[in-house]
């Protein structure tokens, strides 16, 4: 079922709902090129924005798991109905589209002139920014739901084909592919000479960034969906067996781990200021651990599971629930300064995308098929498409009372 029939669905259940005895400033911003911003997937920008910020949701017909990717003010993401947007983040206007033939999970990375971003249809494409036309593409052996890394002509990404791959981005060729064995969907890292990633194997590699080569492996208990963050030589992942790992990046020797207590395939965002790590669980819960020693500082607890990678924004955080609301949280103590929920407690859709920042504003996407835009200053949020739904619904209660109500006026008369 598309999103268009879903969303006249999800209208008529909130009319039958409400009918029921039950219902009543100056330099340049900081782009944001890649999933989690950056090769370490810190996922903060601290820099001013150049341009008027509105809110508004642009509405596509499948799930956007895809996190954006912002360069020269236009915001790009995929999204389940196999097309990847390019859109304007000053209106929210389409610029362009492009459609693939899957699911767009993967997240974009912008270099240069150049998208890079994978699809369920097996391939990794390069598409010029301008107009989305393809310069290349590349077929793994099975669906792309990690999200590429590009760095020194050589794009990498994981595939459910088990392989890791190196892609020269200027022709498309491969370099180079490595087999975990099962399923990558973990996005790959690279910190020195090494490139990170996880596998549904339950292994983090430890990969050569120039040949592949294995420089070493580390056995958790569970997949590793949650893609990898870098600092000060130690690497930090999630597992599906409930525990936060930080390992040592050069031997891959435990340096701590912490368990949450349920699947963690969010990713975690290292705050390099404060020695702070931040990652969500399928408990609903998001933690804040001392990134030295992993001492739990703070927990929140959301309405659903945590799939949703948190973004730095000042002295907050950004994060999706399953629950339907995006949270906007104190990164010292975990307090909620505010939040948004598009569907207004009445219709939740999960928000497993990863916020995009850029300067007072915050970009999510959501299992309703929207890419809302936020502002953070003002915490305010657009007027969700639900509210219509409501409006219509209650229109049509109005109408059907009024309908009523001439019919047994009219047969009082005739009586």
């Amino acid at each position: 079922m598309d999103i268009g029939k879903k969303q006249l669905l999800l209208g008529f259940m909130i009319t039958c709902l409400l009918a029921s005895p039950l219902g009543i400033a100056t330099a340049a911003g900081a782009d944001w090129n890649s999933f989690h911003e950056n090769a370490q997937h810190t996922g903060f920008t601290d820099q001013a924005a150049d341009f008027t910020p509105t809110t508004w949701y642009f509405s596509t017909q499948g799930a956007i798991k895809s996190s954006p990717a912002i360069q020269n003010k236009i915001i790009y993401f995929g999204s389940n109905d196999g097309h990847v947007y390019a859109v304007n983040m000053e209106d929210g206007t389409k610029i362009w589209d492009y459609k693939t033939d899957g699911a767009v999970i993967s997240s974009p990375s912008v270099v240069g002139d150049v998208l890079y971003v994978g699809s369920s249809d097996g391939y990794l494409y390069a598409q010029d920014i301008k107009n989305g036309n393809v310069k290349w593409k590349y077929k793994t052996g099975n669906t792309i739901e990690s999200s590429p890394l590009v760095q020194n002509n050589r794009v990498y990404i994981g595939s459910n084909d088990g392989r890791v791959y190196a892609i020269d981005i200027n022709n498309g060729t491969k370099v180079w592919e490595y087999n975990t064995g099962n399923a990558v969907r973990s996005s790959p890292v690279i910190s020195g000479e090494n490139l990170f990633v996880g596998s549904d194997d339950g292994k983090v590699y430890a990969l050569d960034k120039d040949t592949g080569n294995k420089t070493w492996e580390y056995t958790t208990g569970d997949k590793v969906q949650s893609s990898p963050a870098v600092m000060n030589n130690t690497v930090y992942v999630g597992s599906d067996d409930g525990k936060v790992y930080a390992l040592s990046a050069i031997d891959g020797t435990l340096q701590w781990n912490y368990d949450i207590g349920k699947s963690v395939t969010s990713s975690p965002t290292i705050d390099t200021n404060d020695n702070s790590l931040f990652i969500g669980a399928d408990n609903g819960k998001m933690m804040c651990l001392d990134t030295r020693n992993g001492v739990e500082k703070w927990n929140f607890t959301t309405g659903g599971a945590v799939k949703s990678t948190a973004s730095i924004l000042d002295n907050k955080i950004v994060f999706g629930s399953n629950g339907g609301t995006v949270y906007i949280l104190n990164k010292y103590n975990g307090n909620e300064e505010w939040s948004y929920n598009p569907g207004y407690g009445v219709i939740n859709q999960p928000m497993e995308s990863s916020p995009a920042t850029y300067e007072n504003m915050i970009y999510i996407g959501a299992d309703d098929g929207s890419l809302y835009a936020l502002n953070n200053d003002k915490e305010t949020a657009p007027t969700s498409v639900y509210v219509y739904y409501i409006g219509g619904a209650i229109a049509v209660i109005i109408a059907l009372l009024l309908i009523g109500r001439a019919v047994l006026n009219r047969r009082k008369k005739n009586e």
